[in-house]
């Protein structure tokens, strides 16, 4: 019985000398875990605050393009063309013929314009082959025509990047066939199989593609059936220019 209680005396006295280590090692434990609650909010605080200053102070340097209205009220076009010729009336082949257009149109709304356009064409042609054993001695003369219409464009199909337009322009083609030799009598003409120097209608049929490189700016392609009188008949002719256009003023 003795031997009892000396044991429950000193398991009470051994519990009574281990409380204020575990005491103190729990202290320490819930510091320890305080520490670290306030270090891993204090980071996400400065993660937040960085994140917010970022978007604020690095905007972006790509700016958006303006979009193409076309609610322009002017257009100018400029470019180099192409177009075939038959110098006289009863020649066996034709000729080809190269130079610059220009063109001016006033849009009236957002489908129809009307417009101005200036051509000048020059270039050699074939003539008869007597014509190189004549005293003239002549092979391939020069021949350059001005070309002056007025007409109208009409803008078809268009969004931001392309644009179809349609046209007609007619007017009057001054041809110069004796340019090289400056003769003007009747046997030059009867020899060579040229026309004389005249003045004719004219006419210029087809469209124009615009490629957009920005709202004011495009490219165009422009093909053309070319309808003239200079001889006994209306004849066709192909033509082709390619150049910039130009779009300004607000309609």
């Amino acid at each position: 019985m003795l031997r009892l209680k000396n044991a429950v005396s000193k398991a009470k006295q051994t519990m009574t000398a281990r409380a204020p280590k575990h005491t103190a090692l729990t202290i320490l434990g819930i510091f320890a875990a305080a520490v670290l609650t306030a270090g891993a909010a204090t980071a996400r605080a400065q993660d937040s605050s960085t994140q917010q200053t970022t978007s604020i102070t690095l905007p972006s340097k790509i700016a958006v393009a303006a979009p193409v209205t076309y609610d322009n009220k002017y257009e100018l076009y400029g470019g180099l063309s192409f177009m075939n010729f038959q110098a006289g009336q009863a020649l066996p082949k034709r000729m080809n013929l190269g130079g610059g257009e220009l063109l001016g149109t006033y849009w009236l709304n957002h489908k129809l314009g009307l417009g101005l356009d200036y051509r000048g064409e020059a270039g050699t042609t074939p003539v008869y082959a007597s014509a190189g054993q004549s005293p003239y001695n002549i092979s391939r003369p020069l021949v350059y025509m001005n070309m002056l219409m007025v007409g109208a464009q009409y803008r078809g199909p268009k969004n931001q990047f392309i644009a179809v337009n349609y046209h007609g322009y007619i007017g009057a083609s001054k041809g110069i066939f004796n340019a090289t030799q400056k003769q003007n009598q009747p046997q030059f003409y009867n020899l060579t199989g040229l026309y004389t120097n005249r003045t004719k209608p004219i006419a210029a049929l087809g469209g124009s593609l615009d490629f957009n490189l920005s709202k004011r700016a495009a490219i165009r392609l422009q093909p053309d059936l070319i309808l003239e009188h200079f001889g006994t008949e209306t004849r066709e002719f192909f033509g082709i220019s390619g150049g910039m256009v130009y779009r300004f003023g607000k309609r």
